[in-house]
């Protein structure tokens, strides 16, 4: 299911000190379409999303399950008031072709970061790219250092990490972890994943 064209993991620095290790899968649109219905439709209640860039975050929870439509390869998670899209698959609507094939999810990645900060200095996610290299969305799963109305937690939930291990399992072929809080640390400050030489 990987393809010569994608790193399997990278890992990289960021100027606040975080770092964040990116674990990336093959955007094939079989992958997209099991990985939009686990986040919106059977995760919705758990998830956080919307684009996350330096100096804007969107933080979009559902406070219902959205109706998930495809037409045309673009992907439509719907609420009534609001909804919003996502090129997974190819499409035709379009009469330049380099627009239709750089629409479409390029890069998928789980990814983690570590540093100081919001969420007890560590987030868990998925973020896709366009073939531009722009991030389409970013989507935040459940914090074990937060509550689910993101209080901070004196005593971290690591049980809050299983869809992220289902997640590894599903899309990257990782056995989860049979203790989930011991393979976790403290809060670093970014300098603690292991490198390619490792």
């Amino acid at each position: 299911m990987k393809s010569a064209n994608f790193k399997d993991r990278e890992v990289v620095e960021h100027l606040d000190g975080t770092t964040t290790e990116y674990s990336y899968f093959e955007p094939s649109p079989e992958a997209m379409d099991s990985l939009v219905k686990v986040l919106f439709e059977q995760h919705w209640r758990d998830v956080v999303v919307g684009p996350c860039i330096e100096g804007a975050v969107f933080e979009i929870r559902f406070s219902e399950a959205p109706k998930l439509t495809t037409l045309d390869g673009y992907l439509t998670v719907n609420l009534g008031p609001w909804h919003f899209h996502l090129c997974i698959a190819p499409h035709k609507g379009n009469r330049s072709a380099e627009l239709r094939r750089n629409r479409q999810v390029a890069r998928v990645a789980l990814f983690e970061t570590r540093g100081q900060g919001c969420g007890g200095g560590r987030s868990w996610g998925v973020r896709m790219w366009n073939g531009f290299g722009e991030q389409m969305t970013t989507v935040f799963l459940p914090n074990p250092r937060l509550s689910d109305d993101f209080k901070l937690l004196k005593t971290p939930n690591w049980e809050r990490l299983r869809f992220w291990y289902e997640l590894r399992q599903q899309f990257l072929g990782e056995i989860p972890p049979a203790d989930i809080a011991a393979v976790q640390g403290p809060p670093s400050t970014g300098s603690d994943f292991a490198t390619d030489d490792d």
